[in-house]
């Protein structure tokens, strides 16, 4: 498997109940970052996993209904903290992006995705049926929000669906298969049902050879996936669907039990966001 470089970075943050994300929690709102992976691919360059937030997420829910999402989902954003204000950190300008995998289309995932017009879109067939599926309040209660989708998403897209399937191994037991992004075993997308439609991961290995799983919002935090523990059946009910989410949660468990070294990144976790790069390096 070919290595990448893998930086961690933190775009935005909301605050909802911590009950709303786990059985038992506290009704007191908890803070959220929104995570985005920075892959530096030796061959293909520099590729996103997902944009969290960005201004563009405040122009989407300026009028109604899709103001109700920022309502219920309060969202804090600094300035300089969007995907594509982070670039040049690393000597990187948003045209630099060649690639952006998105995991699925809620609003937290994809509000940065204007800012890079050039780049492929790496996404599921059903997670970019949920953005065309009709009805604005429907669309808002899925946590979707149109106008984030770019102009021409259906031509840039590359559909998971579609990609060459290749073989996991035994170190992600019992997730077994994926689809080979660019042919060479360096990122592999793993369907990671039960959260919404067409939800999927990304697996790769980082320079140090480390393998890494980013399996956006199928955990909530790293410490779920360790303790098995899922959000309420509301929560899960609404976006998605309760019985399958608890299946892919229970699995991630199992792979973390077998393999306590593999660095599970969920996207909203904040013991990950501890490792979000601050310089560059």
């Amino acid at each position: 498997m070919t290595r990448c470089a893998f930086h961690i970075l933190k775009a935005g943050a909301c605050r909802h109940p911590a009950a709303s994300t786990r059985v038992g929690a506290s009704l007191k709102p908890a803070i959220y970052p929104a995570l985005a992976g920075l892959i530096l691919h030796p061959n293909e360059g520099a590729i996103l996993f997902d944009t969290g937030y960005d201004p563009a997420f405040f122009a989407a829910t300026l009028p109604f209904p899709e103001r109700l999402y920022r309502w219920t989902t309060p969202v804090d954003l600094a300035k300089g903290e969007a995907a594509a204000d982070q670039l040049p950190r690393f000597g990187l300008t948003p045209r630099d992006i060649r690639a952006v995998v998105v995991s699925h289309f809620h609003g937290d995932h994809v509000a940065g995705l204007h800012a890079f017009p050039q780049a492929a879109l790496y996404c599921s067939r059903a997670g970019l049926a949920e953005v065309k599926r009709p009805g604005r309040i429907a669309r808002v209660g899925r946590g979707v929000l149109a106008a984030l989708a770019p102009d021409a998403m259906t031509a840039r897209a590359r559909f998971f669906e579609d990609l060459p399937r290749t073989a996991l191994g035994p170190d992600l037991m019992p997730f077994e298969s994926g689809a080979d992004l660019f042919g060479d075993g360096s990122l592999i997308a793993v369907e990671l049902p039960g959260h919404c439609p067409g939800h999927w991961g990304l697996v790769l290995r980082d320079e140090t050879d480390q393998l890494v799983f980013l399996v956006a919002d199928a955990a909530w935090s790293r410490a779920a996936v360790r303790d098995d523990a899922p959000p309420p059946p509301f929560t899960t009910g609404l976006l998605g669907h309760t019985e399958t989410y608890r299946k892919t949660l229970a699995d991630l468990h199992g792979l973390w039990t077998r393999n306590p070294e593999l660095r599970l990144t969920p996207s909203h976790c904040p013991e990950a966001a501890a490792e979000a790069s601050v310089h560059g390096d």
